[in-house]
């Protein structure tokens, strides 16, 4: 009986099965529509430079000079079109000009790198400009010398506004194992007012210990359309493609970064290591692409949870490296102050007069956020995870800038948010299982500002003043 009951509702199954197929069985009941993912708001850029960076009231460079391409690579240093009379040092900022192409027609190559001019007298409102005679049209510098660099040198700049810019220039430094980066900003001392901004475009750098070193300070760095390319310095666990420190702003489009120098028993470097405290990433790539070595074991970004960040298009791939791998790929990190202590609106220490609040997607203005959207993953293993959010800690080992007590303090005392929207690849999950992360979270009306790229901007630097 029990066998004929089975066959019997076997054949039923199937009959529904043809009914509906043929269209005459009774409807499916009506799914909800997913609800779309949030999408990232950033309209294309309509000026030469951010919003949010000032540039008025900057003087035209006192001393221009153009390189020649031909007698420049003949004599093996720089020959200018008209003499150098400035003695090495300049008053009032510098533009450099580059002849982009030699007699024949071909893109130049100096054998040699870049001769900068000795900064004198007052910086305030002057402008430091690298570039070549063509947009677009890229010059390059290659050389083996083991100190070729493009370093500016600007101590001391207190209050005064500053502006350094590279554009169209390719660095090939791959003996350059002494400098601190192939391009090292070496603007201190800064103070608010005063500001020190850095724009990089269509340029291509490898090279330094860092391929870009930039110290903490009152700093923005634009980045757009430009190669990252490798590092080659020797202390591959401490030096990274890009490394920089605490600034105000660091803003990256359109560009790479990839290459950095590890090694096969070190755990080596990042490719981005970037402390500032507001981070704009918008279609990046960043890769650990072998340089010279196996590939880096390290999370290729290395970036601060203490401040914002706000991304679109972050793409990160990974090769298999010799070292044990590090299991995540964004390391939102915690346990080092890289900022001025200005820089940062709320305590970066669990504080007892906080305490998340019940709903914190209703909060978002009120937490250090970081927003990732269509973030894509390629790596040679299932990632476990993508994002690590770490944990705030309770205070600073003796008087220096280390963080002591991360592993002590609740979830519930953090002042930190990350979201993910969009996110795909090879992984198992979006985030780790630290802090108050959420993935493809729906947000109430009163946080969709946080898709807005230019809203996020103003609501970060606003905290600070700026």
């Amino acid at each position: 009986m029990k066998r004929k009951l089975l066959i019997l509702t076997l054949a039923a199954l199937g009959g529904t099965a043809a009914a509906l197929a043929a269209g005459q069985g009774a409807p499916a009941p009506n799914k909800a529509a997913p609800v779309p993912t949030l999408q990232p708001i950033a309209p294309a850029p309509t000026s030469t430079y951010p919003f949010y960076m000032p540039m008025q009231g900057l003087r035209r460079p006192a001393v221009r000079l153009f390189v020649k391409c031909d007698a420049s690579r003949a004599a093996g240093r720089e020959v200018f079109a008209g003499g150098n009379s400035t003695g090495g040092r300049v008053e009032g900022g510098f533009e450099i000009t580059y002849e982009a192409k030699d007699k024949a027609g071909n893109p130049c190559v100096y054998p040699f790198y870049p001769w900068l001019p000795q900064i004198a007298g007052s910086a305030n409102n002057t402008q430091y400009l690298l570039h070549s005679s063509i947009p677009g049209q890229r010059v390059t510098f290659r050389t083996n010398d083991q100190w070729a660099t493009v370093t500016l040198r600007l101590l001391g700049i207190q209050q005064q506004r500053v502006h350094f810019e590279m554009s169209d220039i390719e660095l090939d430094f791959p003996g350059a194992i002494q400098p601190k980066g192939a391009i090292h900003l070496e603007a201190f001392e800064g103070a608010p007012p005063g500001l020190f901004t850095a724009v990089i475009r269509r340029s291509k750098v490898f090279g330094g210990k860092n391929a870009l070193f930039i110290p903490g300070g009152q700093s923005m760095l634009y980045v757009e359309d430009s190669e990252f390319t490798g590092n080659v310095g020797t202390n591959v666990d401490q030096e990274h493609g890009t490394y920089v420190n605490g600034i105000l702003v660091s803003h990256l489009r359109n560009s790479v970064w990839r290459g950095q120098r590890g090694w096969s028993d070190q755990a080596s470097g990042h490719q981005l290591k970037d402390k500032a405290y507001l981070r704009i990433y918008e279609n990046v790539t960043v890769a650990n692409t072998p340089n010279g070595a196996p590939p880096s074991a390290m999370p290729p970004l290395d970036i601060s949870a203490f401040g914002f960040t706000w991304s679109n298009g972050l793409k990160i791939q990974r090769q298999a490296p010799a070292q044990a791998v590090r299991d995540t790929l964004v390391d939102l990190r915690t346990e080092i102050m890289y900022g001025q202590p200005g820089f940062y609106p709320w305590n970066i220490m669990v504080d007892p007069r906080w305490h998340m609040p019940a709903a914190p997607l209703g909060a978002l203005d009120q937490v250090y956020l970081s927003v990732f959207f269509n973030t894509s993953v390629e790596s040679y293993r299932t990632e476990p995870y993508v994002f690590a959010l770490r944990s705030q800690g309770t205070g600073f080992e003796g008087s220096g800038t280390v963080v002591e007590g991360n592993a002590f303090t609740t979830r519930g005392q953090q002042r930190m948010v990350s979201l993910a929207f969009g996110t795909r690849g090879s992984f198992a999950r979006v985030y780790s299982r630290d802090g108050w992360t959420y993935t493809d979270p729906q947000l109430p009306q009163q946080s969709l500002w946080v898709a807005d790229r230019d809203a996020f901007i103003r609501h970060a630097l606003g905290l600070i003043g700026h």
